[in-house]
């Protein structure tokens, strides 16, 4: 499956509709970005079971601020509709394919159990 372009506007759509989805966070101008580009969409590639999405800063400012987006790229993974990866910087290839096969291992039923009983 290849990547998906996400603005503000449907960025709701792919948590609703996917176990599990990733976003990157990025811009034209951006050097690591489009290093990593090819490396996340080779993994958009191999896993077609994952929503693979992209937001450009630039175009998606509002969308990248209410992220919390301070450094591009910036890589998000969801799970259930619920944050679960959030981390500045291109990885390699392998470092992404830990980050998905993480992502894919993850008890959410055991995660939201063990939040629960965190203090508040």
């Amino acid at each position: 499956m290849a990547t998906i372009d996400v603005t503000e506007q449907s960025f709701a759509k792919p948590l609703e509709n996917s176990e599990i989805v990733f976003v990157d966070f990025w811009a034209a101008w951006c050097g690591p970005c489009r290093m990593f580009a090819p490396t996340y969409g080779k993994a958009a590639e191999r896993h077609p079971d994952i929503t693979f999405a992209k937001v450009d800063t630039e175009a998606e400012q509002a969308l990248a601020a209410a992220a919390n987006i301070t450094a591009i790229p910036t890589l998000m993974a969801f799970k259930d509709k619920t944050l679960v990866f959030s981390q500045p910087g291109a990885l390699n290839a392998t470092g992404l394919e830990e980050v998905i096969q993480e992502v894919k291992k993850l008890d959410m039923d055991k995660l939201r159990a063990d939040a629960a009983q965190q203090p508040a």
